[in-house]
């Protein structure tokens, strides 16, 4: 568990994936991105799916895990409305290549959509290197890919 001003980066549990789902608005806006919330990620990959807990209850989380060629993927990844400039994204990106480093991850790597400058400019900051890739999501759907090397050694606000 990592502590930082009263917030607690905790791996997410059953409950933490509904109310996730509840508040869903919050974190993503207009966009539905329920459907690539799965539930299995949290069942067997609870070490690297992250929550960032308050008393207000969960400002962020971070769902991941490692796969066999010793890479840490990010699956998502979502701040609260209220949270977002604080640094929030940053913690939780940490808490969870330090959680897959303990998994043997070298690497990281994360996708987003091409239209997704937030995003982008978001992991860019972070120090990955970006790839448009042609149809990587199907026929006509491009992807922003993201690759880094471990360890992630960054600042926050």
């Amino acid at each position: 568990m990592i502590v930082i001003m009263g917030i607690h980066i905790t791996p997410a549990q059953v409950g933490d994936f509904h109310q996730v789902l509840t508040d869903h608005a919050r974190y993503w806006g207009e966009r539905d991105l329920r459907s690539l919330h799965l539930l299995a990620l949290v069942q067997e990959f609870g070490s690297t799916c992250l929550v960032a807990r308050a008393e207000d209850g969960i400002r962020g989380y971070i769902f991941g895990f490692v796969t066999p060629d010793s890479t840490g993927y990010v699956h998502l990844i979502a701040t609260r409305d209220d949270t977002r400039g604080t640094g929030l994204g940053r913690r939780l990106y940490t808490a969870f290549a330090e959680a897959a480093e303990r998994h043997g991850a070298r690497q990281l790597k994360a996708i987003t959509s091409i239209e997704n400058t937030g995003s982008i400019a978001f992991h860019r900051s972070l120090g990955f290197d970006t790839k448009i890739v042609d149809d990587y999501n199907g026929p006509g759907r491009a992807m922003a890919v993201f690759h880094r090397d471990l360890p992630l050694n960054v600042s926050w606000p």
